[in-house]
């Protein structure tokens, strides 16, 4: 005769907090099953079936659970946005949008108008939103060309942007926050043959970007209240040397080739624990100094910019 097991009673643990119970839902998720018979002088009136199941949406989504209603909400959410931003036209789906901007060239000004770049399955267009203004649109049947041009923005910092071709020759230059992934979109909606290779050089002493020497790099930053060690990517280029902190939208130091007068290694305490630190001597921007966990090999190419090896340490 098998005995009769106990009731299951609620048990507590002190230990546990409420964000173990919602890491456990988000990261696992939990699956209920509760039959529930609810009696009044022991005569059932109301009884509950239940069955479960709660965890986090990526949880969800990973064994197949709710996609659907994540597809349509997303699908949703991106009809709501072209709305509200661009007006569509009968049987128009909106395909994707970005920040960016058109280069305005009327003859008398040449200037950049931020805005949003939308690309639907028929139309190209740069919108501003405040005050909603269309800054320039194409159909995309239209469009023969998308090149990517790089240019130097006013900061010093490398941009790609694009150049679109149209019929009769006429031709936009637009920014973007993607640049590559819209030429890619605009490949694949274009109904036409779309020529996407580059046509026009790069900025004259551009090697396409291709980095002579990048890593993790600290950057003496001048401050008003005194100068401060910050920790960041540093890209050098035969055009030179740009410092951006991962807490930064731009680069905080851009340092041209030509720019550059002398590179030396000095004894210093670096952040970094090292007792050598890199000191760069500017034209405009005066002394640089820069700590790396190679101080020696980011010296080397700092000066093979020079023509000439680094001046000995101090």
């Amino acid at each position: 005769m098998t005995a009769e097991r106990p009731p299951m009673r609620p048990t507590r643990d002190p230990r546990v907090t409420l964000d173990d119970l919602v890491e456990v839902l988000l990261n696992k998720g939990a699956v209920l099953h509760l039959d529930l018979i609810v009696s009044v002088a022991d005569i059932p009136l109301v009884g509950v079936s239940l069955r479960a199941a709660i965890a986090g949406m990526e949880t969800m989504l990973k064994y197949g659970m709710m996609r659907q209603w994540d597809e349509d909400t997303r699908a949703w959410v991106e009809r709501s946005t072209a709305r509200r931003d661009l007006e569509l036209r009968a049987g128009e789906r909106h395909v994707a949008h970005m920040h960016g901007g058109h280069l305005l060239e009327d003859g008398f000004q040449t200037t950049w108008r931020p805005g949003t770049v939308h690309l639907t399955d028929r139309r190209l267009v740069v919108q501003r939103r405040e005050p909603r203004e269309v800054l320039w649109e194409t159909e995309l049947a239209a469009v023969r060309a998308v090149r990517p041009e790089t240019e130097r923005t006013v900061g010093g910092e490398l941009r790609t942007r694009l150049r679109v071709v149209l019929d009769g020759g006429e031709e936009a230059l637009l920014s973007s926050a993607e640049p590559e992934k819209l030429r890619a979109l605009l490949a694949s909606t274009c109904p036409g043959p779309l020529e996407t290779s580059p046509s026009h050089p790069a900025v004259e002493g551009d090697d396409g970007g291709r980095a002579v020497f990048e890593g993790h790099l600290w950057y003496h930053e001048p401050r008003r209240g005194g100068p401060l060690w910050r920790g960041g990517q540093g890209r050098l280029t035969a055009d030179g040397l740009v410092w951006k902190s991962p807490l930064d939208a731009r680069p905080a130091l851009v340092l041209p080739a030509d720019d550059i007068a002398a590179v030396r290694t000095v004894p210093a305490r670096a952040p970094a624990g090292g007792g050598t630190v890199v000191a760069v001597e500017t034209a405009s921007q005066g002394t640089v100094t820069l700590a790396a966990d190679e101080p020696r090999r980011w010296a080397e190419s700092l000066g093979s910019l020079l023509g000439a090896p680094p001046l000995p340490s101090a």
